[in-house]
């Protein structure tokens, strides 16, 4: 890298250069990044996707433009590779990127950057600028297809230098997850076969032990309703049911005898009546003849 085409008194180089020493002396197995040749504020980085998650093994290659008054102001970041989760040739919006240069702070580093961009690989977009919310199979296919190559951009020196990072990435890379499918060694695939061969020969067999075992309970079954003699009437047992038409008979009788009895009553009702009143006419008379009205009340009559 061409140090003396560069002003080491300016902030921003020296503190790129910095960088590019401290990236150079302590590499990580999770990124890489380096500036291109012919321009120490344009990296190219690649990640490796985040463990337990759909990005697991894949590797993503991205550029970063880093501006002139860094670190002052916050970078702006661009995938390369398609992941399903950002797009690809547009600078994404995130936290630590040029989108919201009011979260940025001067001590954060290219290296601080690239630990939250794998931080954010697994979180959900809600809808930001330059994301993108695949589903977590297609992703996973992303991931498989991203080892296969680095991506072809720009100048053959640019392309270089990306090759050397996929190649880096490549050794450091964990494999891909593949999806969990029970695996059976072919031995056991043939006991398999051979428990499933004898447990069909065996079944008839143990049909037929199942029936001798039945048997018995169906022939208690059928023999217990032969245990009641023929000549037995099993309604004497039965409580006794009272006849409707009988019932209806005696009220209609009962009903028919109190007719007199009820014409009984009102005779002997009204001679009470009629011996009441003949009394009140004799004590009348004699009290009006003890008071000298007797004899024309005689006279009257």
């Amino acid at each position: 890298m061409a140090e003396d085409k560069y002003n080491l008194k300016n902030p921003a180089v020296k503190r790129i250069l910095q960088e590019v020493k401290e990236m150079q002396s302590n590499p990580s197995d999770d990124f890489m990044s380096l500036p291109i040749e012919e321009n120490i504020f344009e990296w190219q980085f690649a990640i490796n996707g985040p463990t337990d998650s759909e990005f697991e093994g894949g590797i993503y290659h991205g550029r970063i433009q880093l501006p002139a008054e860094y670190p002052f102001k916050p970078p702006s970041f661009m995938l390369l590779t398609p992941n399903g989760r950002f797009e690809t040739n547009t600078k994404i919006c995130l936290s630590i990127s040029n989108h919201h240069p009011e979260h940025w702070q001067p001590s954060w580093s290219v290296r601080t950057a690239l630990v939250a961009l794998i931080a954010f690989m697994p979180t959900n977009p809600n809808g930001a600028l330059g994301s993108l919310d695949y589903p977590k199979e297609e992703r996973r296919v992303l991931a498989v297809k991203s080892r296969e190559a680095a991506p072809r951009c720009g100048t053959p020196e640019r392309q270089k230098l990306i090759d050397e990072i996929h190649e880096y990435m490549m050794s450091k890379a964990p494999p891909v997850p593949q999806a969990s499918s029970p695996q059976y060694p072919e031995e056991h695939l043939t006991d398999k076969q051979g428990d499933a061969h004898e447990a069909s020969q065996s079944a008839p067999a143990e049909a037929s032990q199942e029936e001798v075992l039945t048997l018995p309970v169906t022939e208690r079954v059928t023999e217990e309703p032969r245990e009641v003699p023929l000549n037995a009437n099993p309604v004497q047992n039965l409580p006794q049911v009272p006849d409707v038409g009988s019932s209806t008979q005696q009220l209609f009788h009962n009903s028919q005898q109190g007719l007199p009895q009820q014409a009984d009553d009102r005779l002997f009702t009204w001679a009470a009546v009629g011996l009441t009143i003949a009394i009140v006419v004799l004590l009348l008379k004699k009290f009006m003849k003890a008071n000298g009205h007797g004899a024309v009340f005689m006279d009257e009559s």
